[in-house]
């Protein structure tokens, strides 16, 4: 990639140019802002005496500016507001650095932390603690100011993200006591907490004025917004900080030095790729507003308020993405080569002045057209090419798969199962839905999948997690051949809905008749495997099922829009499609008694759940290369994602792509031996709860151990049984898709 003007020799990298298409706009109550800052931050006691900060920190950071430029069009009130918040969290970092990280005392550290939400109470009027610290003291003092005028939803979800932010700093202090550089998966999820990214666009709603309605604040589109919002401020902020960070303070939660580790290349590629991957999300982020806001919607029948409520949350973000940006280049906080103007410090800075690093509109058109080829390339991917017979790796599996001994007996009934269920015929007046019959499903095997991912399972149990298996393929490929190929995307949209009404949470809920194979089988599963949970168990096991379904709606729209995803959204999707979620609900039903439901909320428990899922996820990814790509003529594969990002030939791709396999892998065991004991301890987790849990770590390895050994042993995926393409003499009907479902819904009825 073509650098910006050159830095100064001792700078490790040149700074890329950016893509940035929307330019800055400066706040006019600056002045008042910085002014204010002042004043709080020494009546916080922030200031002499902190041993943290003297008041020429505070003005060289200029946070105020940062603020000015972040939110262009709130009032003074406002700005000097969400000022102070900025001033609070950078010196919540710096303090936490100075008290904690340097010393390595993760004890003192988490006493520290686990006070901090007391300062947050969601009814104002709740007393709080007396303030032992400036952290503490600003706190409370900003809680108190900001959220009476917030709806209680605001509040939680904003009181949420900032523990998350403060919290998350253990990750980080964890990983340098133990002198370890994270992977890019899991630094891009941990990175969104500890960069406290997600807690700026709680206060992009508050700025704007603009509070996300209720009814979407959970919808992906909402949720992609805030997580591009986030993964392209955090990578910024790496380029401009990795300098400070690396050579200063020992810090290792770095995105140019997790590429530079993982890629093994030198720090200025890898400073090139995070450009690169900011350059995806931010585009992310446009096809999310013009490609699924519409249709979010039109869906859930928002009113005109609501949806121009969402609209200027998406402007406040925008506008946070570009004055970010442009702080960065100013500030002296960062490696900027001095910030603007620094070749004459005396001379008074001006926003319209053409100087300096701080005029990056000025290098737009060459940033521009670096990001329309890697838009362009996502686009224009050549269908059904030949690639061979799939290439696998070496692949490390460091856990041994055993069966169960009702694999025949499971065989055997699935194929009963199935013909009952209508699976392996077409349906009435559906075209393209002749998918599957007797011998693809035989060939599948997915009791041996089944039974390699639950060998204790009684026949029972073996037999409902092969059905699920079967349901969740057959309704995966189903998709694609049904509404991809016609392009109906509303049929898709209605079935998807119609199905979520077949999974009853009350007894008394009305369902309606099955109409297809599809209704059929899934009415079954439900009332076999949820009938004897409680309604919390049922929602819960709901809402990862209805996961999984609406994800192959979004398949489907990158299908229609032949377009690959972006990298971290197809990671992430991913885990949705594959059904991981299914998964380890089903796994964690019988630990309810014993195991607080909030533990599996918790940063190691989802880290060490989607270090399993990846590591599938990708699995399969290598296993079904040839059939997705020469036959299907995807879009949704883990090697064609990574070849389509670094422009790089199968061979090179699938090579990245298996070191990220192996160190998902490594990440999952990391996890399990040293961040569950810590969590259990936090938690103060009893014998059994603690026994549970490991047991629960058991089941995973099963989980990948049966994987890897079902890819290996069935025939879905073997070239002899691709040869018919769509359309060519003799085909079938051959199944279309991610082909990945058999690997997915690992069950067993507790």
């Amino acid at each position: 990639m073509t650098q910006s003007q050159s830095q100064p020799a001792a700078q490790p990298f040149e700074l890329p140019r950016f893509y940035m298409p929307h330019p800055a706009r400066l706040n006019p109550h600056l002045e008042a802002a910085r002014a204010h800052s002042r004043r709080w931050a020494r009546q916080m006691e922030m200031l002499e005496g902190s041993g943290i900060w003297e008041q020429r920190d505070l003005d060289s950071h200029d946070y105020a500016l940062l603020c000015a430029y972040t939110h262009p069009d709130c009032s003074e009130e406002a700005l000097s507001l969400v000022t102070d918040w900025y001033v609070w969290v950078f010196f919540f970092d710096d303090h936490f650095l100075e008290k904690f990280k340097r010393t390595l005392d993760r004890e003192g550290g988490k006493a520290y932390l686990d006070r901090l939400p007391l300062f947050m109470p969601m009814d104002p009027a709740t007393p709080v603690p007396e303030p032992t610290n400036p952290v503490e003291a600003g706190l409370a003092d900003l809680w108190a100011r900001t959220v009476p005028g917030m709806s209680p939803e605001w509040r939680a979800r904003f009181a949420e993200s900032t523990e998350h932010l403060l919290n998350e700093s253990l990750w980080e202090l964890s990983n340098i006591n133990i002198n370890r550089i994270p992977n890019p998966v899991e630094y891009i999820e941990m990175r969104r907490k500890v960069g406290g990214a997600p807690w700026s666009a709680g206060l992009v709603e508050y700025a704007t004025g603009a509070e996300i309605p209720a009814a979407v604040a959970d919808a992906r589109a909402l949720r992609v917004l805030k997580d591009t919002f986030s993964d392209a401020v955090h990578l910024r902020n790496d380029l401009f900080s990795y300098q400070r960070e690396t050579e200063e303070e020992g810090e290792l939660s770095n995105g140019v030095l997790v590429l530079e580790t993982f890629l093994d290349c030198t720090t200025q590629e890898a400073a090139d790729s995070v450009n690169e991957l900011i350059t995806s999300r931010l585009q992310q982020f446009e096809n999310t507003v013009f490609a699924e806001l519409p249709a979010l919607f039109a869906d859930k029948g928002l009113d005109a308020a609501s949806c121009a409520a969402v609209l200027a949350y998406a402007k406040g973000l925008q506008d946070w993405q570009s004055g970010g940006h442009e702080w960065h280049l100013r500030s002296s906080r960062y490696m900027n080569g001095g910030g603007a103007g620094a070749a004459d410090p005396s001379a008074p800075w001006s926003p319209f002045a053409l100087g300096g690093l701080g005029t990056s509109a000025a290098d737009l058109k060459a940033a521009l057209k670096t990001a329309a080829a890697q838009r362009v390339r996502s686009h224009t991917h050549t269908p059904h090419r030949k690639v061979g017979p799939s290439q696998l790796p070496d692949f490390h599996m460091p856990f041994t798969a055993t069966h169960s001994t009702h694999l025949e007996a499971s065989r055997r009934n699935v194929v009963a199962w199935a013909h009952a269920m209508g699976l392996l015929q077409p349906q009435p007046g559906v075209p393209h839905s002749d998918i599957w019959d007797e011998d693809a499903l035989v060939r599948f095997d997915f009791a041996l999948c089944a039974a390699g991912l639950h060998p204790d399972a009684t026949l029972e149990q073996l037999d409902i997690g092969t059905q699920w298996l079967t349901w969740g393929t057959y309704a995966d490929d189903y998709y694609p051949a049904v509404f991809g190929r016609t392009r109906d995307v509303a049929g898709a949209l209605a079935t998807t809905k119609r199905l979520s009404t077949f999974m009853p949470v009350e007894a008394s809920d009305p369902t309606p008749e099955p109409a297809n194979a599809l209704e059929r089988g899934l009415a079954d599963l439900w009332a076999r495997t949820a009938g004897p949970m409680t309604p919390d168990a049922r929602a819960t096991f709901k809402a990862t099922i209805d996961s999984m379904t609406t994800s192959w709606l979004w398949e489907l729209d990158n299908k229609v829009l032949h377009r690959i995803p972006d990298p971290v959204d197809y990671i992430e999707m991913r885990r949705a499609t594959f059904g991981s979620d299914l998964t380890m609900s089903l796994s964690r039903l019988g630990h309810g008694r014993t195991v607080p439901p909030e533990i599996y909320r918790t940063g190691p428990m989802r880290s060490l759940e989607n270090a399993a899922a990846d590591y599938a996820c990708l699995l399969n990814d290598v296993f079904s290369y040839q059939k997705e790509i020469e036959y299907e003529g995807e879009v949704h594969n883990g090697i064609l994602v990574v070849q389509n990002f670094f422009d790089v030939d199968y061979p090179t791709a699938l090579a990245i792509v298996h070191d990220l396999m192996t160190s998902r892998m490594r990440e999952f065991q990391h996890v399990a031996a040293n961040q569950l004991p810590i969590l259990y301890d936090d938690f103060n987790l009893s014998a059994e709860a603690r026994a549970t849990l490991d047991g629960y770590v058991g089941e995973l390895e099963n989980w990948l151990a049966g994987i890897l050994t079902w890819h290996q042993e069935c025939r879905r995926y073997r070239a002899e049984y691709l040869r018919h393409r769509p359309g060519s003499p003799g085909w079938t009907g051959a199944p279309t898709g991610l082909g990945t479902s058999a690997a997915r819904i690992a069950v067993g009825a507790g």
